[in-house]
């Protein structure tokens, strides 16, 4: 938005209206950057605490922290009168989806019931799908208004008030209320969750997570990394750090965020381009919703591949278009019918993410870790997730300008690295309790070397 960029990036506004400038160059600006990834930095230390949080007071008041922290940092985002409280409310929007972010997926796990945990888990991811969108349509609603960019800033406090308060209507989870010595308040939980017809599969599961919470109440004392760096606990390990890198490296985070800095470098005007923007998100949530309806039938190895091939051939056409038209110096000038066809094929490569690694990245860590270290373990496949996030969307535009059209066939190249990670050592997890996943492990051709025939 003009009024945005003449308040706080001026010099990124003269570059752009300079008549003759590099394309890939037009908004290269580390404050600019930083502006959207100080967020990464604070989600990054807020995920870490978070799990201390959540394994002493529960995954529900660790989403309510996050709703309010979020809350105040969406209020001074929209009262910002400098860049300092530009980014002090970014810095607070990043503790708050830290927070939550940790809790979330791990609440979500442990309510749904096995055969629907798939689909519960891509739910949240549904739901920051719809949160993109609806910015998106409030950034194109907004564009015109000299203060626009505070009502669309500002607005990020409704859907964290919406959050906040109706965390306050459910209960923790069974396993969170039981680690923390609540065993009647767990087994109340779990009936409104199974409902009270289901009585003795009710007693039957409570009776496990009795068990599994046992253990985790005795390795309280222990540390976290010490345990975690077991050798029966390395595939668990890998798996936590290595997919949530991937995810990132998929390209998907700083194409989302700089869609409409992309979408005007190849040719589109403001309103266009948050127009396509729009659509990218819109395409982005209806492979979600398609996700959810087939992740507990067709299993997580079958969308990671399916998604990973998919994008590939995207990120390569796309760099093949930008090649031929504004080519390696980024003076050309690019057609309305190849700037479209750079559209479709983003619009193609969200779809290919939104059905894999988008919900899956953080479905998979949620489900794999037993109980005693999994607040901790969720918390450090969040916090390589924020830092994956951080470095890519701080260097996105430096390496947008510096590799040309080449940085789509960076991003490529990691998408076919991890599409051989995922048939080679990820194991299916579809339809497994959570507290029986260490099968999985046990089975695997790989895995199995590190693990032993234990339910710990």
């Amino acid at each position: 938005m003009k009024p945005f960029l003449e308040k706080f990036f001026p010099s990124v506004l003269k570059k752009a209206s300079e008549a003759k400038t590099n394309v890939y160059c037009v908004y290269d600006s580390q404050l600019l950057t930083a502006f959207t990834s100080s967020l990464y930095v604070a989600g990054l230390v807020a995920s870490l605490v978070a799990s201390r949080l959540t394994a002493a007071y529960g995954r529900r008041t660790t989403m309510i922290l996050g709703g309010f922290t979020f809350l105040f940092g969406a209020l001074i985002n929209g009262l910002a009168a400098n860049i300092a409280m530009l980014i002090s409310g970014r810095i607070l929007l990043g503790f708050g989806v830290g927070f939550t972010n940790q809790a979330a997926p791990v609440y979500l796990s442990e309510v749904a019931p096995p055969r629907w945990r798939g689909a519960f888990n891509i739910g949240f991811s549904c739901f920051i799908s719809m949160g993109v969108v609806a910015a998106n349509l409030i950034n194109y609603g907004t564009d015109s208004h000299r203060n626009g960019w505070r009502i669309s800033l500002g607005l990020a406090a409704v859907p964290a008030a919406i959050m906040t308060v109706g965390c306050l209507f459910i209960s923790d989870t069974p396993s969170s209320l039981l680690a923390r010595g609540k065993h009647d308040e767990a087994h109340t939980s779990l009936l409104k969750l199974r409902g009270v017809e289901n009585i003795a599969d009710v007693e039957t599961e409570l009776a496990e997570l009795v068990r599994s919470s046992q253990l985790a109440i005795e390795a309280r004392a222990e540390l976290f990394m010490k345990t975690i760096l077991q050798r029966r606990y390395r595939p668990h390990l890998v798996v936590a750090v290595v997919i949530p890198c991937f995810q990132q490296l998929t390209g998907i985070t700083v194409n989302a965020f700089y869609a409409p800095v992309l979408f005007r470098s190849v040719g589109f005007g403001s309103g266009p381009a948050l127009i396509a923007t729009f659509i990218l998100g819109f395409v982005n949530l209806g492979s979600l919703l398609l996700s959810t309806m087939v992740i507990d039938r067709f299993g997580r190895r079958f969308l990671f591949i399916a998604g990973g091939i998919l994008m590939l051939l995207c990120q390569i056409a796309v760099a093949v278009l930008l090649a031929v038209t504004v080519g390696a110096t980024g003076d050309g000038e690019m057609k309305k019918g190849y700037a479209v066809t750079v559209v479709v094929l983003l619009c193609i490569y969200a779809a290919g993410f939104g059905w894999s690694w988008g919900p899956l990245s953080w479905l998979v860590p949620s489900e794999i870790f037993p109980l005693k270290i999994r607040p901790a373990g969720q918390s450090l496949s969040v916090a390589v997730n924020f830092a994956a996030t951080f470095a890519l969307s701080q260097t996105f535009l430096a390496t947008l300008c510096d590799f040309k059209y080449g940085a789509f066939l960076f991003y490529g190249g990691w998408i076919f690295t991890m599409t051989i990670f995922v048939i080679m050592f990820l194991p299916e997890t579809k339809g497994i309790p959570v507290d029986s996943m260490y099968q999985v492990w046990e089975k695997h051709w790989y895995w199995q070397r590190f693990t032993k025939p234990t339910s710990t």
